[in-house]
C-alpha cells in the first residue's frame, strides 16, 4: 500500500511538513473567513521546498510522494474540522492522487463515498468542505456518491479506472475496499483490458500515433505518463496488485523493465514539475515556450563549438528515447497480459492457432514466436532470419516472450556478428523483402537490432532538430520515409502519387531506394556536411555487404543528393531552361532521375505531411518532366531561351485551335500576343496563356482615351495542376511603379498565403502579374463575395498609387521561439539582365507585404518571385532590376540588403513583444 508516514521520507528540507501543520480552533469562524486557516502560504511554502529540495538532488519520486502525504494531512484535517467525521462518509484519494503521485499542480482526484443516499447533514458539511478546497486554490476533481451511484458511475472506464488506485483517507473504514470491488464487480478482465486498450489507441491519434510530436505533451501522447498508468490499470484488475514493483513478484514484469520503467517516469516527473513550476498551472504540454529553459534548468548547457539549439536538442533527444523506452515496454506489456491472462480464457475458436514455421519458428495466430527460449543464443542468424519470415508469412507482430529475447539477444550484436556473410545477406535480404517492412524496421529499432547492426543509426535515435519543419526525429523520419515508398504501391494512394506510384513500381531494385533512405540522413548531428558524410558511409554499407560497385554507388549518389531536387523545384526558376539543364546535367541519366524523383517525393512527405502540398507537388512533377525530356534527347525538347519560347507558343496556338473559341479571332490572338513579349511565353505555360489570351481580348481596353472608366483586369480560377487548395490570379493592368507593394499589401489584409509569382510587363508597358495563393480559410473559390471584395481591394489599390498599408500582426506563438537570421545574398542572370536576390529569413506576418513596401522604397522592379516556406524558415528569391529594367550597382544592392534587413529585423522584433 502507498506509505504516507512522515517519518518515512528524508524531508530535512521540508521543515514545514516535518513540524506539521497547526490550525485554530474550529469555533474560531472569522478565521476561517479571514485567512484560511494559513493554509494558501503553508501549501505555497511547501512547493518552494519541494523546488529547492529537487536542486539539491531529492529523488523526484520521494518529492511526489511527499506532496501527496502534505495534501493527505490537510484534507484529513479540513475533514476532522468541519466534523465529517461524525457521518458515515469515508473519504478517498483516487486516480493519480491514490497512487500517492502529486506534482505540484496535479489534479487531486477525491471521492466521498456513502453507504446510502447522503442526508441533508451530511451535505451541508459536504458543501463547506467543498466551498474551502475550493477557497484554498487547489480545484479538487471531487466525486460524491452513494454505493449505488458508485455502482452506476463506475461503468465509465475512466472512473473505474480512478477508483480501482483508490486510497482511503479518513472516515468510515468498512468502505475501504467498496471501490475496487466495484470496479472487479461491474468490470471482467477481458472487458476493461479492451477498454483500456482502446481508449490509448485513441488518445494516441489525437497525437499523431508518435512519440516523437514537436510540442509534446508529457502525461497523454505516446510515451508519456498515461502509457505507463495502463500498465497498472489492466494489471491491477487482475492481479490485485496496488503498486508496479508488485508485478515484479508475480513475475509478470522483470526488475530491468521495473527499472527502465521507473527511471522514464521519473525523468518525465522531473520535466512536468518544471513546467508546473514555470507556468504556475498544470501544465503538461513541453511547448517551444517553455523547452529552453526546462533544459537548462535540468543542466542541458551549450559547449563552446556546439551549435545555438544543441542544448535543447540534447534535451529533447533524452525526452523521445525516455518516451520511446515507455511506449515500447507500455505496449509489450499490454499484449503479454492479453497473451498470458486473456487468452487463456478464450473460446477454442477464438484461440490463435500454432503452426511450425521451422526448427526454431512458429506462427501463432498473426504473430511469430520463437520455438524455444535458446533459439537466439544458439542460431545467432535467426535475429535477423526471424524479421524475413515476418514479411514471407506475412505477419507483422511478434509475441511478447520473443520480443524479451530479442531484446537480449540484440545485446551480442557486435561487429564480428555484422561482418559475417550469413548475416549481411540476411539484412538485405530483409530490405528487399517489401511486405510489412515498416513494421518489422520499426520493431529492429525498438528492441535494438537496428541500432545495434547500423551502430551510426543508433546515434541518430532521438535526435530532433529544433526548427517547425523537421516534424520528426531523425529515425523516425527515416522509418516513415520507407512507409511512404511502400504507399507507392498502394492502389489507395495512386491518386495523391499518380506519376511517383508509377515510376516506382517500375524500379526493380527497390532495395537500392530503401538503402538510401537509411542513410541519406544518417550522418545528421556530427557537424559538416550530413549529405557527403552519408555518402561515404552508404558505399562501404553496400560494399562491405556484396552489392555490386554500380549499385553501391547509386546508393552513395542518392545519399549525397536526396536534398538537390527539392532545392531546385523550390528555390530555383524552373521556368528557366539553364537551371532545368544544369539539374540534368547534375543527375546525368534517367535511371538516377527516376531513383532520385520518388526518394525526393518520399522524402518531402515524410519530413513534414502539413508542408506538403499539390503547388510542391506540381514543381516537382515539372522539373521530372523537363530534365526527362532533356535527358532523353528529346528531339522537341527546347533547349535555350528562344526554344523555349517558340516551344510554348505553338503548344498554345494548337490549344487555341483545338477548343472552342468563339470569343476569339486568331489574327487578334497573335496581335495580343506579339504585344505581350518574349518574357511572358518563357514564364506561363500553354493552358495558362489561352486563359489570360480569352480574358484580355474580352475585357474592355485598357488605357485607351475613349475606355478611361475601363478597370484593371483581375480574374481568378482554382490552380488546375493544384487540385482545390490553391487559387491563380492574374493581373493586367498598365504598369506603375508600385504595383508589386500594392498587390503584397491587399493579399496580406486578406489572409492570403503567396505561393509563386510571375511579374511580366509586356512591350507596351503592361503588366501581366500572375499568382499562386493559398488561402488558408479556404473560402476564396467557393465565396463569390469573397472574390468580389479581393478583385475590388485590388483595383482600387492600383487607381490610388500611394505607399500601401501595412496590417499589424502578432507573431504567432511558435515562431517566436527561433531565432532565424535574416540573410540576403544576390546573383546575377546574364539572360534577362536582372539581379537574382535570395531572401532567409523568419516567417513573420506581413513578411512580402513588407518586402514590397521596401522594393518601393528603394525603387525596385520586380519581375518574377518563388516564395518557399520551410517551417519557421522562409526562403524566398526574387528577379529584380532598377524602375528602368537595367541591372542595379552594387552600390544600390548593398543598400537594399541594409533597408531590407532593418525593415524585417524591426518587425520581427515589434511583434515579438
Amino acid at each position: 500500500m502507498f506509505n504516507c508516514d512522515i517519518a518515512s521520507f528524508d524531508l530535512t528540507p521540508l521543515p514545514i511538513l516535518a513540524n506539521g501543520m497547526h490550525t485554530p480552533p474550529l469555533s474560531d469562524k472569522k478565521a476561517i473567513d479571514k485567512n484560511l486557516l494559513g493554509i494558501p502560504e503553508w501549501l505555497s511554502q511547501i512547493n518552494d521546498d519541494i523546488s529547492r529540495s529537487l536542486e539539491r538532488g531529492t529523488s523526484i519520486r520521494q518529492l511526489v510522494t511527499a506532496r501527496a502525504c502534505a495534501i493527505d494531512s490537510l484534507l484529513v484535517a479540513l475533514f476532522t474540522m468541519f466534523e465529517m467525521d461524525k457521518t458515515d462518509l469515508a473519504l478517498f484519494a483516487t486516480g493519480g492522487y491514490g497512487r500517492g503521485e502529486l506534482s505540484l499542480y496535479s489534479d487531486i482526484d477525491i471521492l466521498l463515498l456513502s453507504p446510502n443516499a447522503i442526508s441533508a447533514d451530511a451535505s451541508n458539511k459536504i458543501d463547506k468542505f467543498i466551498t474551502t478546497l475550493w477557497d484554498l486554490g487547489l480545484e479538487p476533481a471531487l466525486a460524491v456518491r452513494s454505493i449505488g451511484e458508485a455502482m452506476e458511475a463506475a461503468l465509465d472506464h475512466t472512473i473505474a479506472s480512478a477508483q480501482l488506485e483508490s486510497r482511503l483517507l479518513i472516515g468510515n473504514e468498512t468502505l475501504q475496499d467498496i471501490p475496487v470491488q466495484i470496479v472487479n464487480e461491474q468490470w471482467s478482465p477481458r472487458d476493461f483490458f479492451d477498454a483500456k486498450t482502446q481508449e490509448a489507441k485513441a488518445r494516441h491519434i489525437q497525437h499523431n500515433s508518435t512519440e516523437y510530436n514537436l510540442e509534446p505533451n508529457i502525461k497523454t501522447a505516446p510515451g508519456g505518463l498515461r502509457d505507463i498508468h495502463l500498465i497498472g490499470w489492466v494489471t491491477k484488475r487482475y492481479f490485485r496488485v496496488s503498486k508496479l514493483y508488485d508485478l515484479v513478484q508475480q513475475d509478470f514484469l522483470t526488475e530491468k523493465e521495473f527499472d527502465e520503467l521507473s527511471f522514464a517516469e521519473g525523468y518525465l516527473w522531473q520535466i512536468r514539475h518544471h513546467l508546473h513550476v514555470l507556468t504556475g498551472r498544470n501544465e503538461n504540454k513541453l511547448l517551444f515556450d517553455y523547452q529552453r529553459e526546462v533544459a537548462q534548468i535540468m543542466g542541458y548547457t551549450t559547449q563552446p563549438d556546439d551549435e545555438p539549439n544543441a542544448a535543447v536538442e540534447r534535451f529533447m533527444r533524452d525526452y523521445y528515447r525516455c518516451a520511446m523506452q515507455i511506449s515500447t515496454l507500455s505496449e509489450m506489456l499490454t499484449n503479454h497480459y492479453y497473451e498470458t491472462i486473456i487468452e487463456r480464457y478464450l473460446p477454442d475458436d477464438e484461440r490463435p492457432k500454432k503452426q511450425p514455421i521451422n526448427a526454431r519458428f512458429n506462427r501463432i495466430g498473426n504473430q511469430i514466436s520463437i520455438s524455444h527460449h535458446r533459439v537466439f543464443a544458439q542460431h545467432p542468424e535467426s535475429i535477423l532470419e526471424m524479421f524475413l519470415l515476418m514479411g514471407q508469412y506475412d505477419l507483422k507482430n511478434v509475441r511478447t516472450h520473443t520480443l524479451r529475447a530479442l531484446k537480449i539477444a540484440a545485446r551480442g550484436i557486435d561487429q564480428v556478428y555484422r561482418d559475417n556473410p550469413a548475416h549481411q545477406a540476411l539484412f538485405l535480404a530483409n530490405l528487399k523483402e517489401q511486405n510489412y517492412l515498416f513494421h518489422r524496421l520499426r520493431t529492429m529499432n525498438r528492441y535494438g537490432v537496428l541500432g545495434n547492426y547500423i551502430p551510426a543509426f543508433a546515434q541518430v535515435t532521438g535526435l530532433m532538430q529544433y526548427d517547425l519543419f523537421h516534424r520528426y526525429t531523425v529515425d523516425a523520419h527515416t522509418l516513415f520515409l520507407i512507409r511512404i515508398l511502400h504507399r507507392f504501391t498502394d492502389p489507395r494512394f495512386f491518386e495523391k502519387f499518380p506519376l511517383v506510384s508509377a515510376i516506382f513500381q517500375r524500379i526493380d531494385r527497390k532495395e537500392i531506394l530503401v538503402l538510401a533512405a537509411m542513410f541519406h540522413d544518417i550522418a545528421k548531428g556530427r557537424g559538416g556536411d550530413h549529405s557527403q558524410l552519408g555518402e561515404t558511409e552508404a558505399i562501404e554499407f553496400c560494399l562491405t555487404h556484396g552489392m555490386s560497385k554500380a549499385d553501391a554507388h547509386l546508393v552513395g549518389w542518392l545519399t549525397r543528393y536526396h536534398l538537390l531536387m527539392s532545392m531546385t523545384a523550390q528555390k530555383k526558376d524552373i521556368s528557366d531552361p539553364e537551371v532545368v539543364t544544369v539539374f540534368a546535367d547534375l543527375v546525368g541519366n534517367v535511371t538516377h532521375l527516376n531513383h532520385l524523383y520518388v526518394l525526393t517525393v518520399a522524402d518531402m512527405n515524410a519530413t513534414n505531411p502539413q508542408l506538403w502540398n499539390s503547388w510542391r507537388a506540381t514543381l516537382m512533377k515539372q522539373l521530372y518532366s523537363q530534365t526527362r525530356r532533356i535527358l532523353r534527347a528529346d528531339i522537341d525538347a527546347p533547349t535555350n531561351r528562344q526554344d523555349m519560347i517558340s516551344d510554348t507558343r505553338d503548344q498554345a496556338l494548337k490549344m487555341l485551335d483545338n477548343v472552342d473559341n468563339q470569343h476569339m479571332n486568331r489574327d487578334e490572338v497573335l496581335r495580343l500576343w506579339d504585344d505581350l513579349g518574349d518574357e511572358y511565353f518563357l514564364r506561363e505555360i500553354a493552358e495558362d496563356i489561352i486563359w489570360h489570351t480569352e480574358a484580355i481580348l474580352n475585357h474592355p481596353p485598357i488605357g485607351l482615351a475613349s475606355n478611361e472608366d475601363s478597370p484593371p483586369l483581375v480574374v481568378l480560377r482554382e490552380h488546375r495542376e493544384l487540385a482545390l487548395d490553391a487559387v491563380q490570379v492574374f493581373i493586367y493592368t498598365e504598369d506603375q511603379k508600385n504595383l508589386f507593394a500594392v498587390t503584397m499589401a491587399v493579399f496580406d489584409q486578406m489572409g492570403l498565403d503567396v505561393l509563386d509569382a510571375r511579374i511580366i510587363t509586356a512591350t507596351r508597358d503592361f503588366a501581366l502579374d500572375s499568382y499562386v495563393l493559398l488561402d488558408p480559410s479556404g473560402t476564396l473559390l467557393v465565396d463569390e463575395n469573397n472574390q468580389q471584395t479581393l478583385k475590388q481591394c485590388l483595383i482600387n489599390a492600383f487607381r490610388n498609387p500611394e505607399a500601401p498599408k501595412l496590417v499589424n500582426k502578432r507573431l504567432p506563438r511558435q515562431l517566436r521561439h527561433f531565432e532565424v537570421k535574416t540573410v540576403i545574398s544576390f546573383d546575377f542572370n546574364g539572360a534577362s539582365g536582372q539581379h537574382i536576390m535570395n531572401l532567409e529569413t523568419l516567417d513573420q506576418p506581413g513578411l512580402l507585404a513588407r518586402v514590397g513596401q521596401t522594393f518601393l522604397q528603394e525603387k525596385i522592379e520586380v519581375h518574377a518571385a518563388r516564395i518557399t516556406t520551410l517551417g519557421e524558415r522562409a526562403e524566398d528569391m526574387f528577379y529584380i532590376s532598377d524602375q528602368n529594367d537595367e541591372p542595379l550597382s552594387e552600390d544600390r544592392l548593398e543598400a537594399l540588403k541594409l533597408a531590407l534587413i532593418t525593415s524585417l529585423n524591426e518587425k520581427k522584433d515589434a511583434t515579438m513583444i
